[in-house]
């Protein structure tokens, strides 16, 4: 089977994430090349207008289920997709179906101060935005200065004129200038992206390692703890990765639990995502808090990358 060119431990490690009855159904994923899905700027326009100007010009286009401004191209190539006026003018968005849960689970409302951590290119930053309805304020932040200035190209053409790029910075340092000033956060944290392994290319998978996943999980610490100093108490706060490894998922999720104590509650996710499991409770001799089974492992299909989430609120001031 083409996924066993994977590193070996992946796979090992990976057995133990994945159900035993959908073992053989995930691990085909990783040889598959999924469809272009994309997402309508509600900015710009509405999902009836998307769908009556791309269907007579030869795309085939399915509906997410879950997420009523997205769609699955179905026939047609990406690069014809983007040569269309409708992408040229910022009308529409492509973008990994995965990707675009973490700011429906946070769920930001217009006239809100929002914060995006980690931010460039922009994917979800402009996916809040349209959620918001362009009212109130995201500030977005990320270290990398060339990243930053193709998110500002991004932004304007996608017209999201509620968001605010904070100069290039750490992002394990921004709540020093922010501290408890935000009413939600998004941290879809830098991770090892194992969700994005494809056994046909060696590059999405060469760099991995053993001690990737630990390595990866000290920044996410740190990034954590910035993003929830900036969050205002009763501020709703998701954390999320494109990875499978419980060092970079639940055993972060477990260390703020432990470091912050009844300052943080983990919340339920309610909207119907496509195949997930629960939160670890348990990894090799580690049990973990309860409340971290209410996170989600987004499993990988045809269509999906495997993705993690979990949802909390912040219940009083941290000092």
């Amino acid at each position: 089977m083409p996924s066993s060119r994977l590193p070996e431990a992946f796979l090992d490690k990976l057995r133990r994430l994945i159900p035993a009855n959908q073992w053989d159904k995930a691990l085909k994923t990783f040889a598959l090349e999924k469809p272009t899905t994309f997402r309508v700027n509600t900015l710009k326009t509405t999902f009836n207008s998307i769908k009556e100007k791309l269907e007579p010009q030869g795309f085939k286009i399915e509906n997410v289920i879950w997420y009523k401004d997205a769609f699955i191209l179905r026939k047609g190539r990406q690069k014809d997709l983007e040569k269309t006026a409708l992408y040229l003018r910022g009308q529409i968005y492509v973008q990994g179906l995965s990707s675009m849960i973490p700011p429906l689970v946070l769920d930001p409302q217009p006239g809100e101060k929002v914060l995006d951590l980690t931010a460039a290119p922009g994917s979800k930053t402009t996916q809040l935005s349209c959620l918001m309805k362009n009212e109130g304020q995201i500030m977005a932040n990320d270290e990398n200065p060339i990243r930053l200035e193709k998110m500002k190209a991004n932004l304007e053409l996608q017209e999201a004129s509620n968001v605010t790029l904070l100069p290039p910075a750490d992002g394990g340092l921004v709540w020093k200038n922010n501290f408890e000033a935000f009413d939600r956060i998004l941290l879809d944290a830098p991770c090892s992206s194992e969700g994005r392994f494809q056994s046909e290319e060696r590059s999405t998978y060469g760099y991995w390692k053993k001690d990737t996943n630990r390595k990866m999980a000290k920044d996410q610490r740190r990034l954590f703890k910035s993003a929830i100093l900036a969050l205002k108490p009763g501020g709703t706060m998701v954390y999320s990765t494109c990875t499978f490894a419980p060092e970079e998922n639940e055993m972060v999720l477990n260390w703020a639990l432990e470091t912050y104590g009844d300052a943080l509650q983990v919340g339920d996710i309610s909207i119907p995502l496509p195949a997930h499991t629960r939160g670890l409770a348990v990894w090799g001799d580690l049990k973990f808090n309860p409340a971290v089974i209410k996170s989600v492992r987004v499993l990988p299909t045809a269509d999906v990358e495997g993705f993690f989430v979990a949802k909390l609120k912040k219940t009083r001031s941290i000092r």
